[in-house]
């Protein structure tokens, strides 16, 4: 019997590099799935490509046993798999990679010693899969990431009907921004459906398990259960934190704080903490998929550096669970930022650009900055109800200045086009980004 799997997009890039010699470094938060897509690749290779069974393997490096003989000898421990079958090619699925003391020297041995296997990896720290890891295994590894749900797979899941409606009108969204491509304007004739789920997303965020319950009160435990072991336990221990009580401190002060900008001294005094502390905790949150840092945007890459980044979270259900507060977002006074949260996580998943916020000292802001390039494309969440095109003066002070040749403002169901400037700019309901 066939086991039914969630669909990931990932997936189906993953296929297309089995037959490559690289290993495959998949990295991503707890509980993102990881586990259950190297189950789905060795179902896949059994099952599609008709792989023996017996050359497909899944090890776990959680298992004590298993870490302590590849850590002692890599190549023995990969040969008692193997035997002498040296002639056929294996995959070795590698669950939990991070646990791998000195794993990118290891894993170098081993590439190199067996070109008959796929080594395919998986980590929640990419601590453990850059830096020293990835000096050896230059050339010799592609990294992929899964990050929880994105939008468009929490609809392919949950809502089928409405996720073709999402395909089509995605695509308009995306030609416009990367080609400025002219759209016709329509009614939104799901716009309740769009809403109610878009609100479920918000509210609980994309991690598998949440997603597969509809019971409010159980997507609350688990979500209370991913932060209990992943912030409270495997972060603390794989990185042997000794202050948890401050570490967990500057978690919730962030929390609260997300969407705005980070103010170093702040944090400090708020945590009882001090500077470098606070720089070092930043950073184990952003290499671990709990945060994502957001940085301005300017001309001048000094006046980029001098000015403070902002904080957002990967799921925003997570940082829902920390501040205690799964209201729909109408009923809340951060429901404006939950709803960027989204948008953020939902532009890093898609594209080759970089992300940047702008803001003037006159506090004129722009929520994101899409940069490919020489292009720029400012972006402006407005998740309130439109019967016209507007903008605001920071908006409209942002194309006079830079004059971007298209501009998206992202909105609670409304469509409509306007232009500034020679700016084209697109009002697109926010469900489609």
């Amino acid at each position: 019997m066939v086991k039914e799997y969630l669909h990931r997009k990932l997936f189906d890039q993953l296929k297309k590099w089995l037959d490559r010699r690289e290993i495959l470094a998949i990295k991503g938060p707890r509980q993102s799935g990881k586990t259950t897509l190297l189950q789905m690749l060795k179902d896949h290779l059994v099952l599609e490509k008709k792989v023996e069974k017996e050359q497909v393997l899944y090890l776990t490096l959680e298992d004590i046993d298993i870490l302590e003989a590849l850590s002692r000898d890599p190549g023995a421990f990969v040969k008692s798999y193997i035997g002498g079958k040296q002639d056929r090619r294996f995959y070795f699925l590698i669950d939990e990679f991070h646990y791998l003391h000195e794993g990118g020297q290891k894993f170098k041995l081993l590439y190199d010693l067996f070109e008959n296997i796929k080594f395919i990896i998986t980590g929640s720290s990419s601590l453990e899969l850059t830096g020293s890891t990835s000096r050896y295994l230059v050339g010799r590894a592609f990294s992929f990431y899964l990050f929880p749900f994105c939008l468009e797979e929490f609809l392919e899941t949950k809502e089928r009907n409405l996720y073709n409606v999402y395909r089509e009108n995605s695509e308009i969204l995306k030609e416009f921004i990367i080609e400025g491509k002219d759209f016709e304007l329509k009614e939104e004739l799901f716009e309740k459906d769009f809403l109610r789920c878009f609100e479920e997303y918000v509210r609980f965020g994309g991690y598998p398990e949440v997603i597969k319950t509809d019971d409010l009160e159980t997507k609350q435990v688990i979500l209370k259960n991913i932060y209990d072991t992943y912030i409270t336990r495997d972060i603390v221990e794989l990185l042997r934190l000794g202050d948890v009580s401050t570490f967990r401190t500057i978690v919730t002060l962030l929390a609260n704080s997300m969407g705005g900008l980070i103010h170093y001294g702040s944090l400090a005094s708020d945590g009882k903490s001090y500077f470098r502390q606070i720089k070092h905790y930043l950073s184990i949150l952003e290499e671990t998929y709990v945060i994502r840092i957001l940085k301005p945007y300017s001309r001048n890459l000094s006046t980029e550096l001098k000015k403070n980044p902002k904080v957002y979270f990967i799921d925003s259900g997570l940082r829902n669970y920390i501040v205690r507060n799964f209201n729909e977002t109408g009923l809340r006074p951060d429901g404006g930022k939950l709803v960027e949260n989204v948008v953020l996580s939902e532009l890093s998943q898609k594209g080759d650009h970089e992300i940047r916020y702008w803001r003037t000292a006159a506090k004129a802001e722009i929520d994101f900055i899409l940069r490919t390039g020489d292009q720029i494309v400012p972006i402006e969440v407005k998740y309130s109800k439109l019967k016209s095109p507007e903008m605001s003066r920071g908006f409209r002070s942002f194309i006079s200045q830079y004059k971007p040749q298209r501009a998206l403002i992202l909105t609670k169901g409304f469509w409509g086009k306007a232009e500034i400037q020679g700016t084209k700019i697109g009002f697109i309901p926010v469900w489609y980004i």
